[in-house]
């Protein structure tokens, strides 16, 4: 728990560069990783800026998330052994759900698939 501590308190803004160089190595945008965060979390571009240069933490980022959209429910599998679905912790569930579509956008999901957008939610 103390390595989540830790990282709970992190600044979201300090992690991102690390998210968004995981997505350009493997040819996808900035846009692209802010339209996944966008529909994660509700925030609009302006918000999401805002946040990327203030202080925000990581929990902050999370807890004070607008409109998490209903469909994130519906991202699976295992992110560094944890599966995603199965996570107790809603604010650690939350950020792995980052983490996964991550992984799935670099990994060459189409956007559309990776947002689960033919599901209704």
């Amino acid at each position: 728990m103390k390595n989540r501590d830790r990282i709970y308190n992190m600044r979201f803004g300090d992690a991102y560069p690390y998210l968004l160089a995981k997505m350009e190595k493997k040819g996808r945008t900035k846009a692209e990783l802010d339209q996944a965060i966008r529909w994660l979390t509700g925030y609009t571009q302006r918000q999401l800026t805002a946040r990327l240069k203030n202080d925000t933490t990581y929990e902050a980022f999370f807890n004070q998330a607008p409109d998490p959209h209903p469909a994130r429910k519906l991202i699976t599998g295992v992110i560094c052994g944890e599966r995603v679905e199965d996570i107790d912790d809603t604010l650690w569930q939350e950020m792995r759900y980052l983490d996964k579509l991550v992984d799935e956008l670099a990994r060459g999901k189409k956007m559309d698939k990776a947002l689960r957008s033919e599901a209704s939610a």
